[in-house]
């Protein structure tokens, strides 16, 4: 048997070994202290709930990701949390950085909002490993909205929102730990606990830590597979519960390096015979930020609330010879006031912001350890004002329509509009809904686009970068069909998004270089169309179906092609069973995408094309098996269990300081089947 064979054996060996000692420590005795006669022992009553499920009443179609959803799978942070969303697709990059970025309606990462706790955030240079930045352990519950989102939280949505909720002070006081280990050699320990000062004041603490202790290269090209990250990051939060006034605080620190390239290279060429091409990130941040609510009417929910944020992110970047070093300041201020009238029929939410970002940016884009580096600066202030107003009718129909102006310092006059209409039918069985809206973005080519410094590809940024503006169209129906024993869930929807202005980043039209221009007014969209059903199999066991079509085209002067490395069709199945109420549970989603577009190819002095010009369908499975106890639980999983990898992610790996290396160009996994196993311990004391 192999060893990692022997590792599985053992722990379900041990699994079981301890499920046996739960069971025989529960049998009925004799002995004095037990039931007496005619007394009747405690009876538990459980009901499954779907742990991701639509939101129907609010107007915004969006998806709330419980906590139970998130152990369905390691999640060890916010990347890996999407594993059984149709919705959201998480790809590497590259094949040397580890950088993850989310695919929402078709589009980038950068084109959706993140959010935690409603505070915008993950912006700008945090974006591409952002997704790292926040552990699976501390988060209470992800919501995806798609669309235009709410004027509330700012302009910068265009396909969506995902908000994150941290575990809250003010809840049950609790202690909580999480460990996680890999045979990729990665290992993880989370811990958090709140405790409540007083009846009114509660603080709690997060703490996570992680380190990849091996170099792992299953292709054999070379280059690790993955970074060798280690991250330490720890939140303090406080909160203030009064009868009007509320009020919540928080600091969080991060240090972050992750470390990659190659761990052996047989290059004739003189450099790299002598010299390993290595990548080095190194990130240090800091946030800040308080919240301050002061309620004048609890009967209709009248409220004044002021929310500040400051955040400082460094992060010092090298790859090989090339460098980029970038410290961004972000601050961002909040006054809102919200009231609704008539028992809830009308709702007015109107309030003031103000958003200020500040880049000091030093780079070197060519791999040349003598070459000059070149310092830029960023500074934009974006005040604005926004007003929305809801109606909420007792047949079920909500229509939630909001207007914002902003001022740029860099860019001007923003004006957003947007509106949402839902109508509920049938006693859920059957919600209509529908947006439009506009979204703004303002571009930041290196920032957002520093990973392909991993690659011999020359870097070329246009001068005449504008506001990237989008206008976002959508709508669906779904609902809940309830039948014998069981409910059924399912929704169908289609979302466009078309560009006036957007920052495109073209590997076609030089196959040696990016070229990161603005589309000149020329015609870029993104169409999707997804349909989804979650069915209860029997009372323990459920099934969710999904497919969803992609159609995202770009103009980058030579008429509109499919956009590079997106694949057209997805399907996912995704499969929870809980047997023996939920003393056991296996979880296991099988995702199908189809293939794609490659980036325009070169030729070789051979003739041949450097790499092919479209790539095929791939699966991914991912299974997780949990043990819980009163207390504990105990897990046993794997990822990529279909053992599909890239077979070459990198091109010319073996010569990276040549003209023809290139890491960047990923589209399917690129390592193989990866086992783990882990524990979760959480002691909850109920007041």
């Amino acid at each position: 048997m192999s060893g990692a064979g022997r590792i599985i054996s053992g722990l379900l060996a041990a699994t079981m070994w301890a499920g046996g000692l739960a069971a025989a420590a529960q049998e009925p005795t004799d002995t004095p202290g037990g039931l007496l006669d005619g007394e009747l022992d405690e009876v538990v009553v459980v009901k499954r709930v779907n742990p991701t499920r639509k939101m129907l009443t609010g107007a915004t179609n969006t998806d709330l990701i419980s906590s139970a959803e998130l152990l369905r799978a390691a999640c060890c942070n916010l990347g890996e949390s999407f594993v059984s969303n149709a919705s959201v697709d998480v790809n590497y990059t590259d094949a040397a950085t580890g950088a993850r970025q989310i695919k929402l309606l078709g589009l980038s990462g950068t084109y959706v909002q993140m959010l935690t706790e409603n505070i915008p955030n993950l912006r700008g240079a945090a974006s591409l490993y952002g997704l790292g930045y926040i552990p699976g352990p501390w988060m209470q519950s992800i919501q995806v909205s798609k669309g235009a989102s709410s004027v509330k939280n700012g302009y910068e949505s265009v396909t969506g929102q995902i908000n994150v909720e941290f575990l809250k002070p003010q809840a049950e006081q609790s202690v909580a730990v999480n460990g996680y280990a890999d045979l990729f050699g990665k290992a993880e320990l989370n811990a958090s606990g709140n405790i409540h000062l007083t009846p009114r004041w509660s603080t709690g603490l997060l703490l996570h830590g992680e380190n990849a202790f091996a170099k792992h290269d299953g292709n054999g090209d070379g280059f690790i597979d993955l970074p060798r990250i280690r991250q330490l990051t720890a939140m303090n939060r406080w909160a203030y519960t009064g009868s009007r006034y509320l009020f919540q605080a928080g600091v969080r620190i991060l240090a972050e390096n992750r470390r990659s390239g190659q761990h052996s290279h047989a290059s004739t060429g003189s450099e790299s015979a002598h010299q390993p091409y290595i990548i080095d990130i190194d990130t240090r941040r800091w946030e800040l930020f308080t919240k301050n609510a002061y309620i004048f009417d609890k009967a209709n929910e009248g409220s004044v609330a002021l929310i500040l944020s400051a955040t400082t992110h460094k992060e010092d970047a090298a790859y090989g010879h090339k460098l980029y070093r970038v410290t961004q300041d972000c601050l961002y201020a909040s006054l809102m006031y919200e009231r609704k009238w008539r028992d809830g029929l009308h709702a007015l939410s109107t309030g003031l912001s103000l958003n200020y970002d500040g880049y000091d940016q030093r780079f070197r884009l060519v791999n040349l350890p003598d070459a000059a580096t070149t310092h830029g600066t960023e500074r934009e202030t974006v005040p604005g004002a926004y007003a929305q107003y809801t109606l909420s009718t007792p047949s079920g129909l909500i229509a939630m329509a909001g207007v914002r102006y902003d001022h740029s310092s860099l860019y001007g006059s923003m004006f957003t509009p947007r509106l949402h209409l839902r109508w509920n039918l049938l006693s859920g069985a059957l919600s209509l809904y529908g947006s439009a809206g506009r979204g703004y973005r303002s571009p930041h080519a290196l920032a957002d686009n520093h990973f392909y410094m991993a690659s011999s590809r020359k870097i070329v940024i246009a001068s005449d970068l504008r506001q990237e503006v989008a206008h976002n169209y959508g709508g669906g129906a779904g609902g809940l069909i309830t039948l014998p024993g069981r409910t059924l869930n399912y929704n169908a929807e289609f979302y466009f998004t078309t560009f006036s202005h957007q920052l495109l980043v073209d590997l076609d039209t030089d196959p040696h270089a990016v070229i990161i221009a603005d589309s000149q007014g020329r015609k870029s969209f993104s169409r999707t169309l997804q349909a989804e059903l979650t069915c209860p199999l029997m009372a323990d066991l459920t099934l969710t179906a999904a497919y969803r079509l992609t159609d995202v085209k770009v103009d980058y002067g030579r008429g509109l092609v499919d956009k590079p490395l997106t694949s057209r069709h997805k399907g996912l199945l995704s499969l929870s069973w809980t047997p023996m109420m939920g003393l056991w549970q296996f979880d296991a989603t099988l995702a199908v995408n189809s293939g794609g577009r490659m980036p325009a190819p070169y030729s070789l002095p051979d003739g041949s094309q450097s790499w092919a010009g479209t790539y095929k369908p791939f699966p991914q499975l991912n299974a997780q098996l949990t043990r819980n106890f009163r207390h504990w639980a105990i897990y046993l999983g794997g990822e990529n269990l279909t053992a599909y990898r890239q077979s070459t992610p990198i091109v010319d790996a073996a010569n990276p300081w040549g003209d023809r290396f290139d890491a960047t160009m990923v589209f399917a996994p690129i390592h193989g089947a990866m086992i783990y196993a882990g524990f979760r311990y959480n002691f909850t004391k109920y007041l």
